[in-house]
């Protein structure tokens, strides 16, 4: 089976780290990516920091990750720095891109005609948002006003998005699509959850340990609660690929194989329906 894409995933933002917001964009990229076929390696919070931001941008990249997104530091104000820490982090310098400074007036333009902004067109620290990596292409932004970014670094490529989970989502369904149809080419991912009446993880480790590397193909992991605080824990199974068939075979595979397990220590168990 064709090893899955590695992916990394930077949130940026000092209103992460100190608690102000909270991150919704790693769990939704990580399913998504999850679903297409990709492997997330890492997910990592920065501040807004132009030295730590680069410095974390060249690390994935060296350690040969695919595919590199980063959410948040795209706006008009100073210390949205992303798109700078992405050009300094591949040795080379921001420029204005005259396509992505149409899309930034069309866009301020379109809110002032609706009567939500007071004053459309560009203003320097809109035309900011122009400002993108030597060789970089535009995502086309459906709901906001900040294009996202795509950077291509060899056989790598860096993906700056914004920060509000609406823009971010819009742009991955939309105009990001033709990228990850292409790098993904045609990758999915089984999934398959038991819910087992046990609220002791450890009772299960001797049917895990035997199941999970009997099945090298699944990444097989139990999520554990508090003792006594709930009569029941999930286990996870899932494989990515490139046939559906062939995901969906190593998969059953495995569950067959654990509920054998569970059944020889007499813990019941029932099959939980996939999260749309």
């Amino acid at each position: 089976m064709t090893e899955a894409a590695a992916v990394e995933i930077f949130i940026i933002g000092n209103e992460i780290l100190n608690g102000e917001i909270q991150d919704t964009n790693t769990h939704w990229l990580c399913r998504e990516v999850t679903r297409l076929g990709g492997r997330v390696v890492r997910g990592t919070v920065l501040g807004d920091e132009l030295d730590i931001i680069a410095e974390a941008l060249q690390a994935a990249l060296a350690r040969g990750t695919r595919v590199v997104f980063t959410a948040g530091g795209l706006g008009p104000t100073a210390d949205d720095l992303t798109l700078t820490a992405v050009a300094r982090a591949v040795g080379g310098g921001l420029k204005m891109h005259e396509q992505a400074r149409r899309m930034i007036r069309k866009s301020y333009d379109e809110l002032h005609d609706k009567g939500i902004l007071e004053v459309g067109g560009l203003t320097p620290a809109r035309e900011k948002m122009a400002w993108l990596p030597e060789g970089a292409e535009t995502l086309v932004n459906p709901v906001g006003t900040a294009p996202g970014v795509l950077l291509r670094v060899g056989d790598a490529a860096v993906i700056s998005l914004p920060g509000v989970p609406p823009e971010l989502k819009g742009i991955f369904n939309s105009s990001m699509q033709p990228f990850l149809r292409e790098t993904f080419q045609g990758g999915l991912s089984a999934l398959h959850s038991l819910t087992v009446h046990c609220n002791d993880e450890s009772l299960l480790e001797p049917v895990l340990s035997r199941v999970a590397p009997a099945h090298p193909g699944v990444y097989i992991k139990s999520l554990a609660t508090r003792p006594g605080e709930m009569a029941e824990l999930d286990i996870f199974l899932t494989a990515v690929g490139s046939d559906r068939a062939e995901v969906e075979a190593l998969v059953d595979a495995a569950v067959q194989d654990l509920k054998v397990g569970l059944d020889a220590l007499g813990f019941a168990y029932r099959d939980k329906p996939a999260q749309p």
